[in-house]
């Protein structure tokens, strides 16, 4: 969406695509049509405690009963897609369900250390499903490759995840006491990613209810495809058309690259030729995509080819990580041939031409 973590679309992410529609949805519905029964939803630790009203901990967890709650969190789900792709739904669902579970634990302790330690009562969290959307940060930090995409006052870097974390700020900042619901995930995240106290082999999501919500929901929640090729904007007008239509060659033409390089160089240099001679405005020489941000001064050397007898046997991991970026598996493979490996430089290299 806003990232380069994965390409476009919600193909092959069902579990995803259901929390993006369930859950907005629900908050829509009681929100304008049923508000009147909005408290049976409250995330009420109070009553939890002197009541012992043990069923809030799960209403209180389901439903979204803010809006922009709601928007900020279907923005990070959707981006965190790239973890159910790469892991499979049924283990991107154990890891929701095993965070929803440990953040609900963690809330009832934070709120227990604050009240003994800082004196500061707290009765009522933001409700909704957040431990899990905060938890997906742990994973998305240690897992993702952080690469540059350009830079602003020449100094501060704006990276591939700049845009997430922008996003889970202000989900952090919407009320006051939303910091306790982040601190909650962010912890249960971690013990759920590292496996502490082996709580993948308790909290998880059984082989059978995979099968069976898979039998059951796969229609419904099956995403396309996604097409190689992108439209071209029905609202453009004919010079930003042309122009859409000469950087769909020409990345086509770099895509084919890789098979004939002579030819394919010899008709690129030709493309680039003409239309810098053609009377179009270079609109991209003002407003450069964020892809060729920062790269007006000198275009940036390929990285240094190590012989073929130095090179290692390129990494099947890498290149699925490569992929799930969006590149195709072709250029993955010639990217880490040539950065010997190297996941960093290969993404870079990608990026760059």
């Amino acid at each position: 969406m806003f990232t380069t973590t994965g390409s476009r679309g919600l193909y092959k992410a069902p579990v995803t695509k259901g929390l993006l529609i369930v859950p907005s949805a629900v908050a829509v519905l009681f929100t304008v049509v049923l508000s009147q029964y909005q408290g049976l939803f409250l995330n009420n630790l109070q009553a939890v405690r002197r009541d012992y009203q043990v069923w809030r901990l799960v209403s209180g967890r389901l439903v979204y009963l803010d809006l922009k709650d709601t928007f900020c969190s279907c923005l990070l789900i959707y981006n965190f897609r790239i973890f159910e792709r790469r892991y499979g739904s049924r283990k991107f669902a154990s890891f929701l369900f095993g965070t929803w579970v440990l953040s609900a634990l963690v809330d009832l302790l934070l709120t227990e250390a604050l009240k003994h330690v800082l004196q500061l009562s707290v009765e009522i969290l933001p409700s909704g499903p957040l431990g899990p959307v905060f938890a997906l940060f742990v994973p998305f930090y240690s897992s993702i490759p952080r690469v540059q995409v350009t830079q602003v006052l020449g100094q501060v870097s704006i990276t591939n995840k700049t845009l997430v974390y922008i996003v889970g700020l202000q989900l952090l900042t919407s009320t006051p006491l939303m910091w306790i619901s982040c601190l909650s995930g962010l912890v249960s995240g971690l013990l759920y990613h590292c496996d502490m106290l082996r709580v993948q082999a308790v909290l998880f999501i059984p082989r059978w209810m995979a099968r069976c919500s898979s039998y059951l929901l796969q229609p419904l929640l099956s995403g396309a495809e996604p097409a190689r090729d992108s439209a071209l904007g029905m609202g453009a007008t004919l010079d930003i058309q042309r122009q859409q239509q000469q950087d769909l060659l020409e990345q086509q033409l770099l895509q084919s690259q890789l098979s004939t390089p002579a030819p394919i160089t010899t008709q690129l240099l030709h493309l680039r030729r003409t239309r810098n001679q053609q009377g179009l405005i270079n609109w991209n020489r003002f407003f450069p995509s964020i892809r060729h941000r920062g790269r007006n001064a000198r275009p940036p050397a390929p990285p240094a080819q190590p012989s073929p007898a130095d090179r290692g046997p390129v990494s099947e991991e890498q290149v699925a990580l490569l992929m799930e970026m969006g590149f195709s598996r072709l250029d993955a493979l010639e990217a880490l041939r040539v950065s010997n490996n190297d996941l960093n430089m290969a993404t870079n290299f990608l990026l760059q031409h």
